[in-house]
């Protein structure tokens, strides 16, 4: 008889030539346990997922009460179904006035693509401007702002009139002119290594944008729900999007995404054509009321509050005469070492040891390091020393 990981192997389709093949069967808060029973601590959250670790109690006891009343009914946006409509209220309640209309889709890159159309329709306009190295998923129209030719060229032609610009550079924002749709942009570059922008950047670029009828989308699809010490990453730097793209963390392990805008841009897909977007399983009950107790459990139990205590603290630890930085923001950091085959090393080594790091799609050179929320200062202080031991192994 094949075994689990054969067939895996056999019938799954594969992603890359080299799957980390970890075979688990459960998981619980920090942690997931494989066939054996050995623990690891999930260091990543799933990609961004699990802020409020896996199988929250409240997360867990909202689908099972969901279940028993129904799951899916229809297309997205024809029947008014409680999980949708009071996930969508508690949201907005936690946004500014402006960002008051919620459209929700499955996966972030379905918010990319709900998004770009959203502002083409609005606009009138054919232009969307990108930054290099981003990352906004891996469908058609996400892939044609990603900020890397080298996953793009196989998948050649793309959308057109799709330009970028560089990251933090201020002077590049004058390439946002009347004729520019939208600029997309993450709050914080994650598949780029973390990268922080500046308070003048994001401001500059907020203001060019007025300055030019473009439409501001801000991908906060790792950033959202708390991972930065504030619910939202925009938050930290004074200003607001016309259209905000959530996923990953807001299903609390669910699959879900969202993209928001106010009434009047959102309106602007209802008509001519009518369905300007639809979504089968977009807003699926059972993965909103996920989303409304993961909203919920990190309001109530205030898990932001110690997050840039737990930042201070990882950086206090994560040193080594190896570490050429620490980067990033909150529970969002990437440990900068000096090339690729040291990250692999130290990765391999580090989940031999029970902790689960990655690296980034466009920085293979940093480590992930994007615990839940709910990690302890114990376990953040057992294991970094678990990620400086695998540095120390490999530093030659």
């Amino acid at each position: 008889m094949l075994s689990l990981r054969q067939l895996f192997l056999l019938n799954n389709a594969q992603t890359s030539n080299s799957p980390r093949l970890l075979e688990i069967e459960r998981a619980e808060g920090l942690y997931m346990y494989d066939s054996s029973g050995k623990a690891y601590v999930d260091f990543v959250s799933g990609f961004a997922v699990s802020n409020v670790g896996h199988r929250h109690p409240k997360v867990v006891q909202a689908i099972k009460d969901q279940v028993d009343k129904y799951m899916h009914l229809a297309v997205y946006g024809e029947y008014v179904q409680a999980p949708q409509v009071l996930f969508a209220k508690k949201l907005v309640s936690v946004l500014p006035d402006s960002l008051n209309s919620v459209y929700f889709v499955n996966s972030g890159a379905e918010a990319t693509e709900g998004a770009l159309k959203l502002a083409k329709r609005f606009t009138g306009r054919q232009e969307i401007i990108s930054c290099n190295n981003a990352y906004h998923g891996s469908t058609h129209g996400a892939l044609s702002v990603m900020g890397n030719e080298y996953y793009k060229k196989a998948y050649r032609p793309l959308l057109p009139n799709v330009n970028f610009i560089e990251y933090n550079n201020i002077g590049d924002l004058q390439g946002i002119t009347q004729d520019t749709a939208c600029v997309i942009i993450e709050s914080i570059q994650g598949e780029a290594g973390v990268i922080v922008p500046t308070h003048d950047y994001l401001r500059t670029l907020q203001k060019r944008c007025d300055e030019t009828g473009t439409l501001l989308i801000m991908d906060e699809i790792q950033t959202g729900f708390g991972r930065t010490g504030k619910l939202f990453a925009f938050e930290h730097y004074g200003i607001i999007p016309d259209i905000l793209l959530l996923a990953k963390g807001i299903g609390g392990g669910m699959p879900l995404g969202a993209f928001i805008a106010g009434r009047k841009i959102m309106d602007s897909i209802k008509d001519n054509p009518i369905l300007g977007h639809i979504t089968t399983f977009g807003g699926h009950p059972v993965t909103c009321a996920a989303g409304m107790a993961t909203l919920e459990a990190i309001l109530e139990e205030n898990m932001m509050a110690e997050v840039p205590s737990k930042e201070a603290l990882f950086r206090q630890l994560l040193k080594h005469p190896l570490i050429k930085e620490v980067r990033g923001m909150g529970l969002m950091l990437a440990i900068q070492l000096e090339s690729f085959p040291q990250v692999e090393a130290v990765s391999k080594t580090c989940v031999e040891n029970g902790v689960i790091v990655d690296w980034f799609l466009h920085c293979d050179t940093a480590i992930r390091i994007a615990p839940p929320l709910i990690i302890t200062e114990q376990e953040i202080k057992k294991y970094c020393q678990t990620i400086i031991n695998a540095i120390e192994l490999h530093k030659n």
